[in-house]
């Protein structure tokens, strides 16, 4: 990031200061950007790796010590919804990171920026530079104060229940019927997929939902099957 002043707006967003300021430019260069620009040689995804690994050790030793008598299920559950996509897109935006991505001219006009899951691999790949510049204490710090204070509204709404899963048991439970997904819809080029996918009780379509990958549409799918309540 060769504008000082970007830099320091930047280090002012995420609320710290950079030894490396290297580091901290890496962590916003997107896979994309280096095929139209030869003043990047490297991309973001090597500390997303490292970022998802730190991410993952501070909620999990967190949730360790701070709730002793609760039982894996629940820890597993809430570190889930701490760490997923989703949430970190969430924390991007708060962030206002989308606005420091480069991206090539491409992606910048399919509305990058904007895409939840760059800007949660974004997310990774800073907690990757904060860990490499000031090592896992600076890391945690960071994640606690802009992750895992997330975590009660979480807990209050039910945002650490898994769809998919919730959908399985009350349909086993109710209909004695097992969910199953099948592809709808698949729309967009490589780089902005989307996908619509149905969930099916039998031979009948409950309720459909819309993602970035299958996956993420069966999750939406079963989320608007939960609201829908088929099984009363």
């Amino acid at each position: 990031m060769k504008n000082t002043k970007k830099t320091k707006e930047l280090e002012k967003a995420v609320g710290l200061t950079f030894k490396d300021k290297s580091l901290l430019d890496l962590a916003f260069v997107h896979r994309s950007y280096m095929n139209e620009s030869g003043d990047k040689k490297q991309h973001n995804e090597r500390l997303e790796y490292l970022g998802d690994a730190v991410l993952e050790l501070a909620v999990t030793d967190y949730l360790y010590y701070k709730y002793p008598d609760h039982p894996e299920g629940d820890l597993t559950n809430w570190r889930s919804a701490l760490v997923k996509g989703k949430n970190l897109a969430k924390v991007a935006k708060k962030l206002g990171l989308g606005d420091y991505l480069y991206l090539s001219r491409g992606e910048e006009l399919s509305g990058g920026r904007e895409k939840a899951y760059i800007l949660a691999n974004t997310v990774e790949a800073l907690i990757g530079a904060v860990y490499l510049d000031g090592g896992f204490e600076i890391a945690r710090k960071f994640i606690m104060k802009h992750i895992v204070v997330m975590l009660e509204e979480i807990i209050s709404q039910g945002l650490d229940v898994d769809p998919k899963s919730r959908v399985q048991e009350l349909a086993q439970e109710k209909l004695n019927v097992t969910p199953r997904y099948e592809l709808l819809s698949e729309t967009g080029p490589d780089h902005d997929k989307k996908f619509i996918m149905g969930i099916y009780f039998d031979a009948k379509l409950i309720a459909d939902g819309m993602g970035p990958s299958k996956q993420d549409a069966e999750q939406a799918a079963a989320a608007n099957a939960l609201k829908a309540k088929k099984w009363n």
